[in-house]
């Protein structure tokens, strides 16, 4: 190039830009696919070539394309009908003719595509071919013959070819052995028949475990495990054997022995049969298991030492020093070159870190490395599992190193950094002011709703979590929205700011971020703009005649949400600040700071603004439609006050919504909304009845507990209607005989042995037809005098039983009476519990107090705890709180928290700590029952048995 003159450099340059821009020019034109316009009549037409042999010979290629037309055909809907599927199929059976390595492959691919949608008399001819080519000399016909006889081949045609199968097992070729051991898999779980003959190779396929070729030995293990798979005994057999003999080579094969026992020590340690350290274990299983595993990570692959590491980080229950040889393993693996190595070790340590941090806190030196990496996904892991194991002194550094990282990346991954910004200051309370502060940094920068959101919500959580950060954190939120583009996050702000905003040191400061809203935002974020303004009127009488100035206003605003709103606290301020004059308080004599004023107790803004209703907006419309449905409701004279109404119980989406207070989902809240709205009142069946109109309105249902099987031919179920004084009990009754009709129906309850219950009365039914269900009702009565306790009854049905023609319903004349023996029916204290949750658990509970308080301690026999809080539960008939009702993985103490009211009125509040104990399994409960009266306080505690 140093020869070449200035002018020739310059033209070699002008080339060299054309043809770049050239190449841009065709990236930029759109990919347009060759079988994009198929037409199924030409590509038909153009199949005919398959008859003619000299065409087929000359000119292979063409035949490759139009099978591959054909199939696109096939896989885009456009399917063949009878008369031409057939047609073509045999068009190509006729191109067995051919020696082309490709065509054949395609012929192949075909067969199998196509076969299912032929007829069975058109596929038994193709048999044979494919039979020949399994029996030839050619490895490669072989092998695909196989592949394709057994997807298209029945149990009955099976028998014919299983010799040949069974053979190419321990074939000396591995890619026939290879296809007949997938083939073997396939067929496994064709059917129950092909199960059971693939079942009688297992001889061969153990031989193929032994195959130099390490596929043979990867699908030979696979296929002994799925043989083996429903025989415990036989799969801990097959481990064992494989793990202590050494003999696979085949590094995919280790993989799926290492995963093999994996499953096979979880399944131990699920069965109770391990506790403590792995290395001192006592059961053999466990302790060759773990040995292998551990072996596993000197291995010469990368593959098998990480998923041996992977194994043994999601042991169950696992010590530190389990960990530490695969800890070791994977921070080795950190520096590795490899993208795909880097990124799965990391992701095995962030997992560990969530349980173990102190485990991974030896690798921070190589994860602190990984920030800088080119992967994005590698540094936010990187990042992330550094949040969680680092210490105190090491926040300021990591803070100031992924700073500058968290502006290069996606929201995606900003948002999980933020997760575990939040997760480090719920660690180290006394670096809120720095984390915080940090978050909000990112408040101001560019971003989407998501990961605003995040940052927004993680803050909140810091506050309720760690008080003393309130003040600087409603301080970084205001100044957000001088500047929020996101109508929901602003609103949830303001009302934050109107909810903690008046408890703090100095509530006027932020009276100008609020008023400012009100200027400038639109109608949805000014109205909760006056509604905060309000809250801080009512919490602070020495701000309200300057309040008032600014709610008045809003008394014009264009927009009718925020003038009644506006109107409504104006009105309520007035009144209160002509009753409740505010006096400055005296200064203190020691010249200290004056706390904030507080209303008065009587002060009716304090009231009517700052107090919540007792019961959500949608429990309220539930409780009010379940009034308007008893009996005798319009007729009341009495006015409607809020503790008349009837106790409605809470669904899983009630509750649901109730515990996620930082979820900002709409489409869940709307779906919740939705569902509230359909109210149907289990005790209507009950009211519609005039004999029992004076036993008044129900206080709960119970679900229908079934007192027969549902394949018997009466089946009975049983709805607990409890009363005040009475248990209506409504028996469900299915008749599944065609010639009966089942009349005076009726249930007897024996209590004879009940000293708290007495059956008073019975209502029959008549004339349940074939394949109908009617109920009858018993009335028991409850001595109020007696405590209660559970009671079981001995339950007979009773009926006449009358014949009647199937096709016409008339009745032969044929009738007698029958006695149906049930199940027994119990009747629990759980049953006079209804499920009510609270919306502030710890408000509630504090506010009830200990002097009705009882504690106990109990032993349980469960092996799992998901067990355990399920039967917690049904013994106690309650509605979990705060999102207790979900087990977190960890085999940590589980604490619940419970709510409900008892048939007397009283509010109910339990809570309790469920422990696995000691290796033999069982659980040890610890529960503390508050509620307003000491006896049911009791009898809610006896509830565990």
């Amino acid at each position: 190039m140093g020869d070449m003159g200035e002018n020739g450099v310059s033209s070699m340059l002008k080339e060299v830009q054309e043809l770049a821009e050239k190449f841009k020019v065709e990236e930029d034109e759109q990919y347009i696919s060759p079988y994009a316009h198929l037409e199924k009549a030409q590509v038909l037409q153009e199949a005919r070539i398959f008859h003619d042999g000299n065409a087929v010979r000359e000119n292979p290629r063409k035949c490759c394309t139009v099978i591959a037309q054909l199939l696109h055909l096939q896989n885009t809907g456009q399917y063949l009908s009878g008369t031409e599927a057939t047609e073509v199929f045999f068009g190509v059976t006729k191109l067995f003719m051919s020696d082309d390595a490709s065509l054949r492959r395609m012929v192949y691919l075909f067969i199998k595509d196509v076969a299912e949608t032929c007829n069975p008399d058109d596929v038994i001819i193709v048999t044979s071919c494919l039979t020949k080519d399994m029996t030839c000399d050619v490895d490669l016909y072989r092998g695909n013959a196989l592949r394709v006889l057994v997807r298209i081949v029945d149990a009955a045609m099976l028998g014919a070819i299983e010799r040949y199968v069974k053979q190419a097992v321990v074939d000396s070729s591995g890619q026939v052995s290879s296809s007949a051991l997938v083939s073997a898999t396939h067929l496994f779980m064709k059917s129950p028949e092909c199960a059971a003959l693939v079942k009688r190779w297992i001889s061969e396929t153990t031989e193929a475990t032994q195959s130099p070729n390490e596929m043979v030995q990867f699908h030979a293990m696979q296929l002994l495990y799925q043989i083996k798979s429903n025989d415990r005994l036989g799969v801990s057999k097959l481990v064992t054997q494989y793990s202590q003999r050494n003999s696979l080579r085949s590094p995919l094969a280790l993989v799926l022995l290492v995963r093999y026992t994996t499953k096979l020590l979880h399944d131990e340690v699920a069965d109770g049969r391990h506790s403590g350290s792995y290395q001192e274990a006592t059961s053999p299983v466990i302790k060759s298991g773990y040995a292998f595993l551990e072996a596993s990570l000197r291995h010469k692959s990368e593959l098998v030492v990480y998923e041996a590491a992977r194994a043994l980080c999601n042991l169950p229950a696992a010590e530190p020093q389990d960990l530490n040889p695969a800890i070791s393993v994977l921070q080795l693996f950190l520096s590795s070159p490899k993208p795909a190595v880097r990124f799965a070790s990391i992701r095995t340590l962030a997992a560990v870190a969530n349980t173990h941090p102190r485990v991974v806190s030896k690798c921070n030196e190589d994860l602190e490395g990984l920030i800088g990496d080119s992967n994005r996904s590698i540094a936010t892991l990187a990042i992330t599992t550094l949040l969680k194991t680092g210490s105190e002194n090491s926040i300021d550094r990591l803070l100031k190193q992924i700073s500058a990282f968290l502006t290069e990346i996606a929201d995606e991954y900003k948002i999980t950094v933020v997760r575990s910004l939040q997760k480090l200051c719920l660690t180290y309370p006394a670096k809120h002011r720095v984390l915080v502060g940090f978050l909000s940094n990112f408040l101001r920068e560019e971003g989407g709703f998501d990961f605003k959101r995040s940052i927004v919500n993680s803050i909140i959580s810091l506050i309720r979590a760690v008080p003393e950060s309130t003040e600087s954190s409603l301080l970084h939120l205001c100044e957000f929205i001088e500047d929020c583009e996101f109508t929901m996050l602003s609103t949830r702000i303001l009302n934050l700011l109107g909810e903690l905003g008046p408890t703090t040191s100095a509530p006027a400061r932020y009276i100008r971020f609020i008023y400012n809203r009100v200027i400038l935002e639109n109608s949805a974020v000014r109205a909760a703009a006056v509604s905060a303004l309000a809250r801080f009127a009512a919490a602070c009488p020495s701000l309200r005649t300057s309040i008032m100035t600014l709610l008045k206003r809003s008394l014009v605003d264009e927009d009718d949400e925020t003038r009644d709103r506006a109107a409504l606290a104006v009105s309520i301020l007035e009144d209160a600040i002509e009753k409740f004059p505010y006096v400055a308080p005296a200064e203190d004599a020691e010249g200290g700071e004056i706390p904030p004023d507080n209303p008065a107790d009587d002060d009716t803004a304090a009231f009517v603004v700052l107090e919540s209703l007792p019961i959500s907006f949608d429990k309220l419309e539930r409780s009010m439609k379940v009034y308007m449905a008893a009996p005798d409701t319009m007729n009341n004279p009495e006015p409607i006050v809020i503790s008349a109404l009837p106790v409605v119980e809470d669904g899983p989406a009630t509750s649901a919504a109730t515990t996620e207070t930082d979820d900002l989902d709409i489409a869940a809240t709307v779906s919740v909304e939705e569902t509230v709205k359909e109210v149907v009142d289990p005790a209507a069946a009950v009211y519609a009845i005039p004999e029992l109109a004076h036993l008044g309105r129900a206080f709960r249902s119970s679900l229908p507990v079934p007192l027969t099987e549902s394949e018997t031919e009466y089946v009975v179920q049983c709805i607990k209607h409890v009363f005040q004084q009475h248990i209506v009990l409504q028996f469900t009754v299915q008749n599944t005989i065609e010639d009966q009709r089942l009349d005076n129906v009726t249930l007897l309850v024996d209590d004879s042995d009940s000293e708290i219950f007495s059956a008073s009365g019975e209502i029959a039914c008549s004339g349940i037809k074939y394949g109908e269900t009617k109920s009858c009702f018993t009335v028991l009565e409850r001595n109020t005098e007696m405590p209660l306790s559970p009671s079981s009854f001995t339950c007979e049905l009773r009926f006449t039983v009358c014949m009647v023609d199937p096709a016409s319903g008339e009745e032969l004349g044929d009738s007698f009476e029958e006695e149906y023996p049930v199940e027994d029916l119990e009747i629990s204290t759980s049953d006079f519990m209804a499920k009510v949750a609270v919306p502030d658990f710890k408000k509630a509970w504090d506010a009830v107090g200990n002097d009705n308080e009882v504690l106990n301690k109990f032993a349980l026999q469960f092996k799992k705890m998901e067990d355990a809080v399920a039967a917690v539960l049904d013994f106690l008939g309650m509605q979990t709180c705060d999102g207790t009702g979900a087990v977190k993985p960890g085999g940590k103490p589980h604490m619940l928290h419970l709510s409900g009211v008892f048939v007397t009125g009283q509010q109910v509040l339990a809570r309790a700590q469920i422990a696995m104990q000691g290796e033999n399994g069982g659980v040890v409960l610890k529960i503390a029952v508050r509620s307003d009266d000491a006896e049911v306080s009791q009898l809610v505690s006896d509830c565990i048995r």
